[in-house]
């Protein structure tokens, strides 16, 4: 059960077709994530980055509302989605839920999903809303609770994973090994209502697109 949850709204362009947002007990805006809470209806507890693309009108409104902000340089070595997680493990969370998207700059797409399954963050139960679809980083098992005919791919991030078992799959899999840039774990179909995925070690991206 998770006991501190954080809701993270990341920078780039509004989220499209976005679900229904898990409840939370902290919400961190990333930067221009602030104008994205506001689109969702939210506003955050804290604001982190260089504020280099936060809307003034947002940014005023933000401090007009006594919300903390977190002002980093620009020149930094960290992305706003790590200054944001790092501020959520600081505030106590041990789960948190990234809302982003895959429109705009392809390279701040990928570098959000990497970023979530960065071992750095090993500590953290960490799964995202990516638009309209979901994906999940998993280090030990999941309960993927999705509907029956779901596309689901499994992806190994980091390096090998080894002792991947599913059940609940068209395509189950067995103690078996999945590597980075290796499509076996791709394109497979939920068949049951609750589908599970587990691994020895390793990180994998488990994504609904």
């Amino acid at each position: 059960m998770r006991e501190h949850h954080a809701l993270i709204i990341t920078g780039g362009p509004t989220p499209v077709g976005t679900a229904d947002l898990p409840p939370a007990e902290f919400v961190v805006a990333a930067d221009r994530g602030a104008d994205n809470a506001a689109s969702l209806g939210l506003v955050p507890d804290l604001l982190v980055g260089d504020l280099d693309s936060v809307s003034t009108e947002t940014l005023t409104s933000i401090e007009e509302a006594g919300v903390q902000i977190e002002r980093h340089p620009t020149d930094k070595d960290q992305t706003d989605l790590e200054l944001a997680l790092a501020a959520a493990t600081n505030h106590g969370a041990t789960s948190v839920t990234i809302v982003a998207t895959a429109t705009g700059r392809p390279d701040h797409a990928m570098a959000n999903l990497l970023t979530a399954a960065a071992e750095r963050w090993a500590g953290l139960e960490i799964d995202l809303l990516v638009d309209s679809s979901r994906a999940w980083v998993v280090r030990s098992r999941l309960d993927l609770k999705v509907p029956v005919g779901s596309l689901v791919s499994l992806m190994a991030v980091g390096g090998r994973v080894t002792g991947v078992t599913s059940s609940g799959l068209r395509w189950p899999l067995s103690d078996s090994s999945l590597k980075p840039g290796v499509g076996r774990g791709l394109s497979n179909e939920v068949t049951a209502m609750h589908a599970t995925v587990e691994v020895a070690t390793g990180t994998l991206l488990v994504v609904c697109p």
